[in-house]
């Protein structure tokens, strides 16, 4: 395995650069994907070879700093690996894509590729699209990635308790236990990029925090990425409290479906609220996906298709009254259109 060790000069510069607590190496070694070891005056890096190559280059960078007689802040460190990454040919002009240890997400479609370049250029993002077409995992994979860059500090990860058709009934358990079936999209998405312990590590240390819609009231995240999951169950109250809790060098996405609304037929959805009332607003970015932006197992897209080929047909002809008892189910203008998005 490739390997290259560099040597310090002297017990300040070592101090420096390995950050407090050895934070700086954790930086580099997450980011990159390479394994660091610090002793006795010197750094060593073993991985891939280009990985090793580039990390030598962020040590030394950081060494350059120190000898300029300036302090070496986490955020100093983060802009030394994205300069060197972004050194590195992408694999396609043009294309953004996310960085994660030796993985690397790259957009699967033109409406992906939309998505995630208003993800890296705006503090606020809503997005409305069908399943399986990537709304959640790509801004979790955002998060994770930035949170081990020190852009943030904080990942929370949010949904509406609402249930889709079906009552639960109590949960037992704590309120983690309790939250738990509802985050389970975002959770899967984090269990794909990290592997379990390091997420339990996170959590115990509140650097990923889930949280029911409910308990943001009165909050204020600085340093932090916010995802709220399922947005379109969010009330128009709701939906303004949540995107008010914005910080400081904070970032929120808003991903959902508006034809999955499982709000009571009378209540208008937040997200498509949202969507119409902040079009013009600066910084805030909508990304409408398709059924061509589908990139789960094939069979999606065709059920996806079916449904909503029943659900046109039956609009054109007229839908029917339902049974008695049975509510009506929520149309593109009860629950908020996006013709005016």
């Amino acid at each position: 395995m490739p390997e290259v060790t560099i040597n310090l000069d002297g017990h300040a510069e070592e101090l420096a650069v390995f950050g407090s607590r050895d934070q700086h190496l954790r930086q580099v070694r997450d980011a990159l994907g390479v394994k660091v070891l610090a002793r006795h005056g010197e750094v060593r890096v073993e991985g891939e070879g280009d990985r090793v190559e580039m990390a030598r280059q962020v040590f030394e960078s950081m060494r350059a700093l120190h000898r300029s007689r300036r302090t070496i802040l986490s955020s100093d460190v983060a802009e030394l690996i994205e300069k060197t990454l972004h050194h590195e040919e992408p694999g396609a002009a043009g294309v953004v894509e996310i960085r994660e240890g030796n993985r690397v997400v790259r957009p699967r479609s033109e409406g992906q590729a939309r998505y995630l370049k208003a993800l890296h250029e705006n503090e606020l993002v809503l997005c409305v699209g069908p399943a399986g077409t990537g709304k959640t995992y790509l801004a979790v994979a955002l998060a994770v990635t930035s949170l081990r860059k020190g852009r943030i500090k904080k990942i929370v990860l949010v949904r509406p308790a609402v249930e889709a058709g079906e009552h639960l009934g109590f949960l037992p358990g704590d309120l983690e236990a309790k939250i738990n079936p509802y985050l389970r999209p975002l959770l899967d998405a984090l269990h794909d990029l990290i592997d379990y312990d390091q997420i339990r590590r996170y959590m115990d240390n509140d650097l990923i925090e889930i949280a029911p819609l409910a308990y943001m009231r009165g909050r204020t995240l600085n340093d932090a990425m916010i995802i709220l999951d399922e947005g379109q169950n969010a009330t128009v109250p709701q939906m303004k409290m949540f995107l008010t809790r914005m910080g400081q060098n904070a970032r929120i996405v808003v991903t959902g479906d508006i034809t999955q609304v499982d709000l009571p037929v009378a209540i208008r959805s937040g997200l498509a609220d949202a969507i119409d009332r902040l079009a013009k607003v600066q910084g805030v970015a909508t990304v409408l996906l398709d059924r061509s932006d589908i990139v789960r197992h094939p069979l999606v897209q065709a059920i996806v298709n079916a449904y909503e080929d029943e659900e046109s047909n039956r609009d054109r002809e007229g839908r029917p009254e339902p049974p008695a008892g049975v509510p009506a189910p929520q149309t593109a203008s009860q629950s908020g259109s996006l013709a005016s998005a």
